[in-house]
């Protein structure tokens, strides 16, 4: 099997073949394994998130004052060193996963000969070689998608991959596009004091989102003194000189009005890595944002032998799915048996506050016309909420009104990534919300919201 790319999707892919005796090599056009998600994507971004909260104070506000923090004037350089650390350590842990599983790792950009021939190109382009697989996995990611209009330069118009890379933090920014990245980064930069403007022509945020929590989001962005500009359409971004705060970025609305930062990140989705690849000699093609269509069970392309698994085939685009993906994809290449439960896939977005869920939301139930009610716990009348100072998280359970069976988990709140997976566990067993009644939680945790909101919902029923 040969991966082309060393994600999650692509690492997880060489590493189950592997298992199963294979003969695996991994393509990897980049000087360091790990791909978008640790060189410049999750890893960088979840660690950065952290360096924001613990140094901007932000979780002992509630207590200490709105002006707490454990460090005045927090510079890039404050926020990177921890970055940097977690994103060597994990190249170092990838890059030694690989090798002890006796996967061949081969620094090379990799474009098809034909269906069953890759051509490698060495990084400095001087190296050639050819190599033929039974089997090719896909895993190349996404790029940013750039507007050939706008005048990127990397310091005042910028991508997410640029962030670090930026000299210093600015007074104002402009974030464009509020998908799961922009409103990322657009609360990291509120939590440190930045004055943000979000800016999406769509009307509200993460449309995807139960409409509750998305609504929740907006309201705590809110108060962190983000400008929130929905509905309007960008039609422009310009650099403009400024006597008094030198070089800034114009922002040029649909609707006439405009907005000054002194930077502006762009954030308007991702494209398929797929330009180089040479699709078409191997018989595929990708759509105009450069996603392969695979099918939903095995992840195998229009060419059977030939499979494409994480970001690059689009939604959800998550490294936990990704790297079930490629493991899926390994298996049903060599004839193994393997399933997974794509609808029970929890689902993280790591704003400030950050949001987890698993299984639908009220809109997509209603819309199906399935009869459930809703159980909710809020995170001050739980005694964790109390004491960690989240007085905004909530929890809620989505359930059967027939049967009480569980449908769905969303939760907005502190710790709601790790707090989802007790309701995946008990969805993926088809249990009932009987099961946090009966089940006896530590005290204090945030885990308590099960219960309460369990009870909130049986009592919405009647009973």
């Amino acid at each position: 099997m040969l991966v082309i790319g060393s994600g999650p999707a692509g690492q997880r892919a060489a590493i189950q073949a592997a298992k199963l005796d294979k003969r695996v090599a991994v393509v990897e056009k980049k000087t360091v394994v790990g791909g978008v998600c640790v060189n410049t994507g999750t890893i960088p971004s979840k660690t950065l998130r952290e360096a924001v909260l613990y140094l901007s104070g932000y979780r002992e506000r509630v207590f200490y004052g709105a002006s707490y923090a454990v460090k005045q004037n927090i510079t890039m350089e404050d926020l990177l060193l921890r970055t940097e650390q977690v994103i060597r350590h994990e190249v170092d842990v990838t890059r030694h996963q690989l090798i002890r599983n006796r996967v061949e790792v081969i620094s090379a950009g990799g474009s098809f000969v034909d269906a069953h021939t890759v051509r490698l190109e060495s990084a400095d382009s001087h190296t050639f070689r050819t190599v033929t697989a039974e089997h090719i996995v896909i895993a190349v990611g996404t790029e940013t998608t750039l507007d050939p209009h706008i005048p990127f330069d990397g310091q005042r118009i910028f991508t997410s991959d640029d962030i670090l890379q930026l000299d210093r933090l600015p007074r104002t920014i402009a974030v464009i596009g509020a998908g799961v990245i922009g409103c990322e980064y657009a609360s990291m930069f509120a939590a440190l004091g930045v004055r943000v403007t979000l800016i999406d022509k769509r009307p509200r945020l993460l449309p995807f989102v139960d409409e509750e929590l998305a609504d929740a989001l907006t309201y705590m962005l809110r108060e962190s003194r983000v400008t929130m500009r929905l509905g309007e359409e960008v039609s422009g971004l310009e650099r403009v000189a400024d006597e008094e705060h030198g070089l800034r970025v114009r922002i040029n609305l649909a609707s006439g009005k405009q907005v000054l930062a002194d930077k502006a990140l762009y954030s308007i989705g991702r494209t398929g890595n797929t330009g180089r690849l040479n699709l078409e000699a191997a018989g595929l093609k990708a759509d105009d944002r450069g996603r392969l269509a695979v099918n939903g069970a095995t992840y195998q392309t229009a060419v059977p032998h030939i499979y494409a698994v994480g970001d690059v085939i689009g939604f959800p685009s998550l490294a936990s799915t990704s790297m079930e993906q490629g493991r899926i994809a390994a298996c049903h290449a060599f004839e193994q048996e393997a399933s997974s439960v794509p609808e029970l896939f929890p689902y993280g977005i790591y704003t400030i506050p950050e949001i987890s869920m698993v299984g639908k939301n009220e809109e997509e139930l209603t819309k199906e016309g399935v009869p459930y009610e809703i159980g909710k716990a809020r995170y001050r009348e739980i005694a964790r909420g109390q004491i960690i100072g989240d007085n905004n998280g909530l929890l809620k359970l989505i359930f059967s009104s027939t049967d009480r069976k569980l449908l769905a988990v969303h939760i907005i709140g502190e710790g709601s990534s790790e707090l989802v997976h007790i309701g995946q566990a008990v969805l993926a067993f088809g249990g009932k919300i009987d099961y946090f009644i009966d089940t006896v939680f530590n005290y204090p945790t945030l885990a308590e919201c099960y219960k309460t909101a369990a009870f909130d919902g049986i009592n919405r029923l009647g009973a």
